[in-house]
């Protein structure tokens, strides 16, 4: 009978705990859309938190992005950065499974994206990720990336290119030193644009450090590369 009369109150509470988490959700995502507005305007910079499915179509190239369904950007901010044009968004896309009962379970990911144009005649298609089991798991069933005379960065990174004169030119002495100081960020370059990525939602203050190492990256570029 006691178990009866506590059921209501049960329901009750569960029903005000999923609200209070509602509310401290809703709050914490008008301080990050207040957050990306501020920077955007500090900067000169465009900023909006809408639903983006362009973005993908514009970005379809990057590999990092061709994954699951349902794909679109937001928090997407757009300007110019040391005279490039450049863009930050957060990425989703869902992936499905089905459990032992033959429910069907949707996963959601986000990865936040940092894009920047860089000058030159149009760059071949390069990959750069921290080495991870999976990526050990696929080398031993004999997938092959790139190895370099650097034991510790051919252990440390993944590097993908159909180019392999490009990726040594790219992976010289100096960008390998550099990015073994930044070990967890992989990047995707192509075309006329260098795409670093994060493993979850960009936030409002990683905007500005990621176009940082962007524009470190490409200092490390050998300027032949950029000559026609």
């Amino acid at each position: 009978m006691l178990v009866r009369q506590m059921e209501p109150l049960i329901v009750i509470g569960i029903v005000a705990l999923i609200a209070v988490i509602g509310y401290f959700a809703w709050q914490m995502e008008k301080k990050r859309r207040e957050a990306f507005r501020s920077w955007a305007e500090q900067h000169g910079w465009s900023y909006s938190h809408a639903k983006d499915r362009s973005i993908y179509h514009r970005f379809s190239f990057l590999d990092k992005l061709n994954q699951g369904s349902n794909r679109y950007a937001a928090h997407v901010v757009q300007g110019e950065w040391k005279g490039r044009d450049s863009i930050g968004f957060s990425f989703h896309w869902e992936t499905y499974s089905t459990d032992s009962k033959g429910n069907r379970q949707t996963h959601h990911h986000w990865v936040g994206v940092v894009a920047s144009q860089i000058s030159g005649d149009g760059f071949p298609e390069l990959k750069i990720s921290p080495e991870s089991f999976l990526h050990r798991i696929g080398h031993a069933l004999g997938a092959q990336d790139i190895d370099f005379e650097s034991i510790e960065f051919s252990k440390k990174f993944e590097v993908k290119s159909k180019d392999k004169k490009f990726a040594f030119d790219f992976c010289n002495t100096g960008m390998m030193e550099y990015l073994l100081q930044h070990p967890k960020t992989p990047l995707e370059l192509q075309g006329n644009w260098i795409a670093v990525f994060d493993s979850h939602k960009l936030e409002p203050d990683e905007v500005e450090p990621l176009l940082e190492h962007i524009d470190a990256i490409r200092s490390h570029m050998p300027g032949y590369l950029f000559r026609d």
